[in-house]
């Protein structure tokens, strides 16, 4: 795992993670697996790995079409909690957190930034 405060994930979310998928997959030689956590938990969520990469770097997130279509950004942080209250303290806003998402899944949150960007930060689910 890289180091707190380092861009550490990427997520697309859409309407049409096949097509999505198919898109990524070709124009840049990626694969896709299942994540089970999160199949588990009933969301469609494509872990994305590069040609001869040992971990995933992403995932598509299938929406169902509960939620606008974007991409956004993850940073690892130490304590998500203890980053959305500096997040706040600095001018920013938090979107959501979660906190306990369940078994092996990190505790992540949405953010944005004064200029009402949004990105995401996470901690990694215990070993």
């Amino acid at each position: 795992m890289t180091t707190p405060g380092t861009l550490a994930w990427f997520e697309i979310a859409t309407s049409d993670p096949d097509g999505t998928q198919q898109f990524f997959g070709s124009l840049f030689d990626w694969s896709f697996d299942t994540d089970g956590p999160a199949a588990a938990g009933g969301l469609d969520y494509r872990n994305i790995k590069a040609s001869g990469a040992d971990a995933p770097m992403g995932g598509i997130f299938g929406t169902g079409g509960q939620l606008p279509d974007h991409a956004v950004f993850y940073i690892l942080v130490a304590d998500v909690e203890a980053t959305c209250a500096d997040a706040e303290q600095l001018g920013g806003s938090v979107v959501s957190k979660h906190l306990d998402p369940g078994p092996g899944a990190p505790a992540f949150a949405y953010l944005r930034d004064p200029s009402g960007n949004q990105f995401g930060v996470f901690t990694p689910p215990a070993a």
